[in-house]
């Protein structure tokens, strides 16, 4: 044994993760990428000719505490989805196409079985959004993490055209606001969806009703992997100008709708316009939590917000349709009262 695996780093351990890991990261290369999984860095060839003004657009994220739910449940291939939908879809509402994506997953002491079921739902997830795995970094840090944990976080990089990116700024009284659905909490409010399931002795293998007669387990559930909007959004974009979007990740929608609109302009959202899912109901029951507090914690069922003038809003509506995608009309943008507005609230 050497120095370096008594102080407690598996060299081989790590080679094997790179065996392993390499047909999931290779299913998920683009024509424009240069270089192969090992080296000290990632090629990547900038599509110019697509482009008059190519913008880069960057984002980086991690899963938050949705880990202690993996952990729970030794399931971790999922987890790897979540990582790269939270980046990408933070570059998305920019209008960029997510062109790479780099993870950074460490770990106590290796465990190559882990390892490879989180890097294989990163490349599930960079398949979904249609971006690169270019690289990584896999690190074993002893007495970092306690037995069994790990943790997992993503860069994502992105192009847009300088003149179609969005920003909101064009977004004025009388445009429609749209909403895409939510697959569940995605990656936020885990820190108090783990004190809910302690406070109230509740088990991650109780049975759940998602939808009638649909029955999972609880951390099933929960543990659903976030929504990746990339492909469906820039099919849309390719046909519509949309004047602004907002990821609505931690901060709900209080927070998150205010960031794409200009001083002066408020999102009255009409309460009962989309379904919420049966899972927030049950949180929000468990949990004895304000609506208000709901609202800035979770994203109620709506994963993604759309802002269009309402000439197109029935053709963006039916394209939606025509893809499988559903949409719901939430609200409209005004210039009265608070940023945003959830109209009949109780």
């Amino acid at each position: 044994m050497d120095a370096y695996s008594q102080s407690g780093v598996n060299i081989d351990a790590g080679n094997e993760v790179v065996r392993r890991i390499k047909s999931h990261v290779a299913r998920t290369f683009r024509p424009e990428v240069l270089t192969g999984l090992g080296g000290f860095g990632g090629g990547f060839q900038l599509p110019v000719g697509r482009y008059q003004e190519p913008v880069l657009v960057s984002g980086t994220d991690g899963v938050g505490t949705k880990l202690k739910l993996a952990f729970a449940l030794d399931q971790h291939d999922t987890i790897g989805i979540d990582a790269v939908a939270m980046c990408v879809n933070d570059i998305l509402v920019m209008g960029a196409e997510p062109l790479f994506f780099l993870d950074y997953f460490a770990t106590g002491s290796l465990n190559p079985d882990v390892a490879e079921q989180v890097v294989k739902g990163v490349a599930d997830g960079c398949e979904q959004a249609g971006c690169a795995l270019l690289g990584g970094e896999t690190a074993e840090m002893p007495s970092m993490y306690a037995a069994g944990e790990y943790d997992i976080a993503g860069f994502a990089v992105g192009v847009a055209e300088k003149s179609r990116m969005i920003d909101g700024s064009s977004i004025q009284p009388g445009d429609v606001v749209l909403g895409f659905p939510s697959s569940g909490p995605h990656s936020n409010g885990f820190s108090l969806i783990r004190r809910i399931i302690a406070q109230n002795e509740l088990s991650l293998q109780d049975s759940f009703e998602e939808a009638p007669g649909v029955l999972r387990t609880l951390g099933t559930v929960l543990l659903t992997p976030t929504r990746i909007y990339v492909k469906s959004v820039l099919s849309l974009l390719q046909q519509f100008r949309v004047k602004g979007m907002a990821h609505i990740t931690g901060g709900g929608f209080w927070e998150n709708i205010p960031r794409v609109l200009s001083k002066g302009l408020s999102a009255q959202i009409d309460y009962g316009s989309w379904p919420i899912l049966p899972v927030f109901n049950f949180l929000q029951e468990q949990g004895q939590i304000p609506n208000y507090d709901m609202f800035q914690t979770f994203n109620m069922g709506i994963g993604l917000i759309v802002v269009v003038s309402q000439e197109i809003k029935s053709d963006f509506v039916a394209a939606c349709a025509g893809i499988g995608e559903n949409v719901y009309e939430l609200g409209r943008v005004t210039t009265a009262g608070q940023p945003v507005q959830i109209i009949g609230l109780p």
